[in-house]
């Protein structure tokens, strides 16, 4: 996912906290004694770019160090309940809708909108419940590689994913089916909450099916490799091997993208708050937004953000309204939260075996 070193967190980024990584925390150049503020995250790239674009702005303009602990989505969640009356960290960032089990579990303060200046300019999306915002955006969507489909092969539709060129050509995350669990609801004519429409759909889609991948690193490969020359893949991951040289083309079907958003809040019982408040106004500038984005390829959540041009054209890299509203499937926080694990039970069983 990212520019410098593509350290993904496997198999979730997106992608949805199915791996757990063991907690290891990072600690800043703090004196003895001196007050700091700690946000847990996941590690690799995505603690390195929050420390390079947020981090060291925060201390710029407040004095306070950050540190960092790390783990896996689930894995620090869990952490999150056990420690509910002694937290660990002060903010936490977390993919959207396991947000939303932390809300449940009230486990984020909820937030004061008038602290947080730059919220104004965020996309509406980017309001996922008042108690957390989504930080930046992604896309899962159907990719291929455009030197070993026919000539002038395209994806137009997530229909597409069905036709005959695709047959045993098509690779699939096993982690998280959502994507292709909600295109198929939606090509039946329904919506994720009535997913079971497109259950017939899903069962007519097994022919196109050669791999399912487990983690980011194991998608790159079966791209770079052509085992799998198609994919519902990452956009994130897309745009690293295309720096590398690999002929990939991005599609965003007419139905849309299916959204992913890494969102961020402020846990309940800090003893921080107006600092993890100013970390979380610091996180949505716009100029923070623009260089955080240019770190882990996404999209900004502040429409005020001035992207690099050449990511910005980028497909699945959301910077106006209109492609918001046109080119993007985004479900409800709790209902991704709510189906998530019956979806991946029933994949597991119907699609897989």
């Amino acid at each position: 996912m990212r520019r410098p070193s593509m350290a993904l967190r496997s198999a979730a980024f997106l992608a949805i906290g199915a791996v757990l990584l063991a907690a290891t925390p990072l600690r800043a150049q703090n004196t003895p004694g001196q007050d700091k503020l700690v946000v847990d995250i996941w590690g690799g790239n995505f603690r390195d770019g929050a420390n390079e674009a947020i981090a060291k702005e925060f201390t710029k303009r407040t004095g306070m160090q950050v540190e960092f602990i790390t783990g896996g989505t689930i894995d620090r969640l869990t952490k999150a309940k056990i420690n509910r009356d002694h937290p660990e960290s002060d903010v936490t960032v977390t993919t959207s809708h396991v947000g939303a089990l932390y809300v449940t579990e009230g486990l984020f303060e909820k937030l004061d909108m008038a602290k947080l200046p730059n919220a104004k300019d965020l996309f509406p999306v980017a309001i996922r419940s008042p108690y957390h915002i989504g930080l930046y955006s992604y896309v899962y969507t159907p990719a291929f590689r455009t030197d070993l489909m026919p000539a002038g092969y395209d994806i137009k539709s997530w229909k597409d994913l069905w036709a005959s060129e695709v047959k045993g050509k098509l690779g699939l995350p096993d982690f998280d089916p959502s994507h292709i669990i909600i295109a198929a609801a939606l090509l039946a004519g329904a919506n994720a909450e009535n997913w079971k429409v497109g259950i017939p759909l899903l069962e007519q889609l097994k022919p196109s099916i050669k791999a399912f991948y487990q983690s980011d690193a194991t998608s790159q490969d079966l791209m770079k490799s052509g085992e799998t020359p198609v994919q519902v893949l990452l956009s994130i991951n897309a745009f690293h091997q295309m720096q590398q040289g690999i002929p990939i083309k991005i599609a965003i079907p007419k139905e849309g993208a299916v959204v992913g958003i890494d969102a961020i809040g402020i846990v309940h019982g800090t003893k921080h708050l107006d600092a993890a408040y100013q970390y979380l106004n610091v996180a949505l500038d716009p100029e923070v937004q623009a260089k955080l984005c240019g770190i882990y390829r996404c999209g900004a959540m502040n429409e005020k953000a001035k992207l690099d041009p050449e990511l910005a054209k980028l497909p699945g890299v959301f910077t106006t309204p209109e492609q918001w509203k046109t080119q993007a499937i985004v479900v409800d926080d709790a209902t991704r939260a709510k189906l998530l694990p019956v979806w991946k039970d029933w994949f597991t069983e119907n699609m897989m075996q």
